[in-house]
């Protein structure tokens, strides 16, 4: 295959980390003069696995065990062939598609009723570099933890995704994606170069297109839709390419260095003899602290905090920051970000802890970042931006069902430090709006038993109600609160039950970059074949 050029033709010569080069055939013609590649070596026979097939129970289900669909056929698929060929089957018998690549996904997307064809992608988990496309290669069933042991054994870099070594890259970047990194080096979509998305056209037929950010690529829009709007709306990703703006030179300078250690500090207070006053100065010391170093390259943008409330049944509520070892005077910045965190307050840590761990290891450690255990695999998550610390009225909300009679040890709330890089990338830049924001809020609970799922589910939502009380339940754009991030998707949003702002999810999740994306999305997926009950609509 040719190299992607001003004649806007693509390659696909994979430079594998310890495999060598691996070229591919053509698959049929793109758009706009993109040509695809296809006859790619297949590792992995499409699978077909229907009812009463024993793989089938163990298939159904993604992370989440609240939700557990009942497709027709859930088709594993290991090549962009072979999702084209179960789209079009799709399509012309009328069967609703989703598809899946890690499973985490917080709703029932993957899972609706009306599903009745699953796409999973978990085979197509190939990660190296493309000489060509002068990027790496990133193939959606990807695990995280995969992709940061290959980026890192083969050329030493990284990209600032998140902790959970067992999510999925497909519905990771595609919804902007982000983590220990991202106060230094903003979000993963800030690298993402382009994609490969297989997209169904107005006469139902599918084909695999590849679009890039370049300025001159005629399908720069689906890009552009891929940083931060989503998956599920305008096709489904085969491959993304990663590399860094402006970035020269050889593999190993395309993307951030990855660093060689952690260091990790973790101090944890008891909630026996914690007064709500303490309490409301911790969580305000940690919101100014963040108002204070969020700028881009400002020096604590090294820092990741992460508070973790939880419920006072858990007896006690830690609070982590982490940050490369390496960094340049990285021990003052957590002794003055430590500081900051305990001024004003009297009641001793039972827990102060300061430890350095290979990089690696701590990212890719199983189990990490999970919302749930083996036992735990049932949970409801919703989510805010925050432009600042949250108000007194929202602190009293959070102690109050922090410390109420319903909540459990597996709920509470996290508070997790943003802002910094981020903020370097206009608004419109990418489909992730929130460029200002400082802080992610994400209010959590999890629990084993089916029997228990209304009194949880009702814990989490009134939670987030009294929080967002002032602005209609939920964290309507303005001074403090900017909306939700789509990667942590809440159908409630969408209800006028739990949402009475009169402000509509999308601009909760996309603010004022819904408009374009529903333009991508009547240019790319007219018949709608790709949707769910957050997707994006087209104009009306």
């Amino acid at each position: 295959m040719s190299r992607l050029t001003g004649r806007n033709q693509v390659s696909r010569r994979l430079l594998l980390a310890g495999a060598g080069a691996v070229a591919g055939g053509a698959l049929g013609a793109g758009v706009a003069g993109h040509a695809v590649a296809a006859a790619e070596p297949v590792k992995f026979e499409p699978v077909r696995i229907r009812p009463g097939d024993a793989r089938y129970e163990g298939l159904r289900r993604g992370n989440n065990f609240r939700f557990a669909g009942r497709p027709e056929e859930i088709r594993v698929v290991g090549s962009t062939e072979q999702v084209v060929r179960a789209v079009n089957e799709a399509v012309r018998a009328g069967r609703r598609v989703a598809v899946r690549s890690g499973g985490h996904c917080f709703e029932n997307f993957t899972a609706d009723p009306a599903v009745k064809t699953l796409l999973d992608l978990s085979p197509m988990d190939e990660v190296g570099y493309d000489a060509d496309m002068r990027a790496f290669s990133v193939q959606p069933g990807a695990t995280l933890g995969h992709v940061y042991r290959t980026l890192f054994k083969g050329w030493g870099v990284t990209i600032p995704g998140g902790s959970c070594p067992a999510v999925g890259a497909g519905g990771h970047f595609s919804g902007g994606g982000y983590g220990v990194l991202s106060r230094r080096y903003g979000s993963v979509v800030d690298h993402l170069y382009g994609v490969e998305v297989v997209v169904a056209d107005r006469d139902g037929s599918a084909r695999a297109v590849v679009a890039t950010r370049e300025r001159d690529d005629p399908n720069r829009d689906l890009w552009w839709a891929h940083t931060g709007g989503g998956g599920g709306n305008f096709g489904i990703v085969t491959r993304y390419w990663l590399r860094s703006p402006g970035a020269k030179g050889d593999p190993s300078q395309l993307l951030p260095a990855s660093p060689s250690e952690m260091l990790e500090a973790v101090i944890a207070w008891p909630w026996q003899g914690m007064t709500e006053r303490t309490f409301t100065r911790l969580v305000r010391n940690f919101g100014v602290w963040h108002e204070r170093n969020s700028a881009p390259g400002a020096p604590g943008t090294g820092l990741y905090p992460i508070f973790m409330l939880s419920h006072r049944s858990a007896e006690y509520f830690p609070l982590a920051v982490q940050a490369d070892a390496g960094l340049p005077g990285v021990d003052r910045l957590v002794n003055e970000f430590m500081s900051a965190m305990t001024a004003g307050t009297d009641v001793e840590p039972i827990v102060n802890s300061r430890q350095t761990m290979p990089w690696l290891h701590k990212m890719t450690w199983p189990g990490t970042g999970e919302s749930g255990d083996a036992t735990t695999r049932r949970y409801k998550n919703k989510a805010a931006y925050l432009r600042r610390s949250l108000t007194g009225g929202q602190i009293a909300a959070v102690h109050r069902h922090l410390t109420n009679a319903t909540g459990d040890p597996g709920s509470g709330m996290l508070l997790i430090g943003y802002g910094g890089q981020v903020g370097a990338v206009a608004p419109t830049a990418t489909a992730v709006a929130q460029r200002d924001v400082v802080m992610k809020a994400v209010y959590h609970t999890a629990w084993g038993a089916e029997a228990d799922d209304a009194a949880r589910l009702s814990w989490v939502r009134n939670f987030y109600r009294d929080v967002y009380a002032g602005t209609g339940g939920v964290p309507v754009p303005g001074p403090v609160n900017d909306g939700s991030y789509i990667n942590y998707p809440d159908v409630d949003l969408a209800d006028p039950e739990w949402n009475t702002s009169g402000v509509p999810w999308q601009t909760l999740y996309y603010k004022g970059n819904y408009r374009r994306l529903q333009q991508v999305k009547a240019r790319w997926d007219p018949r709608g074949v790709f949707r769910h009950a957050l997707s994006v609509e087209p104009p009306a």
